[in-house]
């Protein structure tokens, strides 16, 4: 019983976190985008989202990963057997680059705080799909469980990164495009 509790917690705030991680990104994109307009809308909306980021990052984003990271390792501690399991350890490979996109995060907040964003708005958009790749491959491992799921979990994440990239390029054009029609 204990054991189902921990794990409920465990994946309610694996949930907040990736909201966190998905909307931060949208919002250093929309910071992104206010650099170019005129003042005083530029200062206005650039605040606001300062704001808004900041409250997402500590208020939401932190302390759902701090939590997913307790719950988890009392996962372990309950069910010790899983850090043998080639499918857990594969797992604990994509939960390293979660931190490491999360850190990643933390840097690209340091910057929209100092006004500093040094990347594009096409370089954030793309980076918001790491996310997902991460979230795609630890849900299929952890489901999947075994090598031959495993294999064709990424060969679909793959397709899928793909298919995202193409996406986000197809949206860029279309939004170069709309820019033109609209001088």
């Amino acid at each position: 019983m204990e054991y189902l509790y921990i794990k409920s917690l465990h994946i309610i705030f694996i949930t907040t976190w990736f909201a966190g991680l998905f909307y931060i990104i949208r919002l250093f994109i929309y910071f992104k985008e206010a650099e170019a307009k005129p003042e005083p809308e530029k200062t206005i909306l650039t605040k606001q989202y300062q704001l808004m980021i900041k409250r997402l990052w500590y208020i939401i984003t932190w302390p759902s990963a701090i939590l997913a990271t307790i719950f988890a390792v009392i996962l372990l501690i309950l069910q010790p057997a899983w850090l043998q399991q080639s499918w857990m350890q594969i797992k604990l490979a994509f939960v390293a680059l979660l931190f490491f996109y999360h850190g990643t995060c933390q840097i690209l907040y340091n910057q929209t705080q100092n006004n500093t964003l040094k990347y594009s708005s096409t370089f954030l958009r793309i980076w918001n799909e790491v996310a997902t790749i991460i979230l795609f491959a630890c849900v299929f491992l952890v489901v999947l469980k075994n090598s031959l799921g495993w294999i064709f979990g990424t060969v679909g994440i793959i397709g899928f990164s793909i298919l995202l990239m193409l996406g986000v390029k197809l949206y860029k054009n279309i939004r170069k495009k709309n820019s033109w029609d609209k001088q």
